[in-house]
């Protein structure tokens, strides 16, 4: 697979994403590790029809295959989505497969995807919502720079239960602080 240095980090950058990748986004997103920290955690993906939302273009969205320097080695996907021009605004979705997670490249990802969205599209304000049970998560998006600014109460039911949904951001003044 060829992949494009879009947005170039330490150890991984960020590439066009491509629809050769599907059988690895299949995978993830129906492993429960991997989706259980995303929002697409209870659906069933099955083949690349499933996958539309993830391959085809959407205005306000910018969507990145997240890949190891050493090696070429595709390990997740990050978006910037909902992309609001005028607010100048966006929203970050992010998923790392799971035998790629705790190594700190969701943080990397993180901090270039915002590079990107304050250098580069002069964006204001970011921010992301996470499951209140994703602590890993929680943890590389503070070390990124983003803080909690809302919380929705019991507002997913997963395994059984309600769990709370957490909101987090970041200003352009804020990042590099």
């Amino acid at each position: 697979m060829k992949y494009y240095k879009k947005i170039t980090g330490n150890r991984l950058y960020l590439s066009p994403i491509n629809t050769d990748d599907a059988e690895n986004y299949i995978q993830w997103l129906n492993d429960k590790a991997v989706a259980n920290t995303y929002a697409q955690y209870s659906s069933v993906v099955s083949s690349k029809n499933d996958l539309k939302w993830l391959f085809e273009p959407a205005d306000g969205v910018h969507r990145y295959a997240i890949v190891l320097l050493d090696g070429e080695v595709l390990i997740g996907s990050i978006s910037l989505q909902n992309i609001n021009h005028l607010n100048r605004n966006a929203f970050i979705g992010i998923f790392i497969g799971q035998e790629e997670q705790g190594k700190g490249y969701g943080t990397e990802a993180i901090r270039l995807i915002l590079g990107y969205g304050f250098n580069t599209m002069n964006l204001h304000n970011i921010m992301l919502s996470v499951h209140a049970d994703n602590y890993a998560g929680i943890a590389s998006f503070k070390k990124a720079g983003l803080r909690e600014t809302g919380r929705r109460r019991e507002w997913v039911f997963k395994d059984g239960k309600y769990i709370d949904v957490i909101y987090m951001d970041i200003l352009a003044r804020e990042f590099g602080e």
